[in-house]
């Protein structure tokens, strides 16, 4: 298997480090917790059970890639919200953030329904590529421009189950799509 970039542990450890960031930002407030699907149920998950507060879930589905390791630059939003979000704290969850237009075409969507707040908290961030510069107030880690799985991370669907972050080979890439 690819070679490990970030351990279950220093997932774990930066999850809860970062929950308590959350639970001391949010006190009193009426937090709503938005996963962008499909990677983002484990972090979303994970990272809640280290939230002291009561919490809400949504979850929203978007796509720019396709089975590509890179961004088409192209957005579409496959489902919505279920919730009304005016008056309300958002919290975006996200697994990893990379050119930042798909986040950023997320925040320009939400905040025309005049939520409270919106905050964003990424278990990675791709350094250096972004097109479009994005204020994420939760940072689990920066990477580099690797294409990575695992952890909620998928390649043409697979390895999201992996319980770390690793990056994926282009023998590996090949193997799942069948080629040679």
């Amino acid at each position: 298997m690819s070679d490990v970039l970030i351990s279950a542990e220093e997932i774990e450890a930066k999850l809860e480090e970062m929950g308590r960031a959350i639970t001391e930002d949010y006190q009193g407030r009426d937090l709503l917790m938005v996963g962008v699907l499909k990677g983002a149920f484990i972090v979303m998950a994970d990272l809640a059970r280290h939230v002291d507060l009561p919490v809400e879930f949504d979850f929203m589905a978007v796509s720019s890639y396709g089975a590509a390791t890179q961004t088409s630059g192209v957005v579409r939003i496959l489902k919505d919200l279920d919730q009304e979000i005016a008056g309300r704290d958002l919290l975006i969850v996200e697994d990893i953030i990379d050119s930042g237009l798909t986040l950023n075409y997320l925040l320009k969507s939400l905040r025309v329904r005049r939520p409270a707040s919106i905050e964003v908290a990424a278990l990675l961030v791709k350094g250096g590529i972004q097109r479009i510069p994005l204020d994420v107030r939760y940072v689990g880690f920066e990477i580099g421009p690797e294409f990575v799985i695992g952890y909620g991370l998928d390649y043409a669907g697979k390895y999201r189950n992996l319980p770390y972050v690793a990056v994926m080979t282009d023998e590996e890439a090949e193997e799942v799509l069948g080629q040679p």
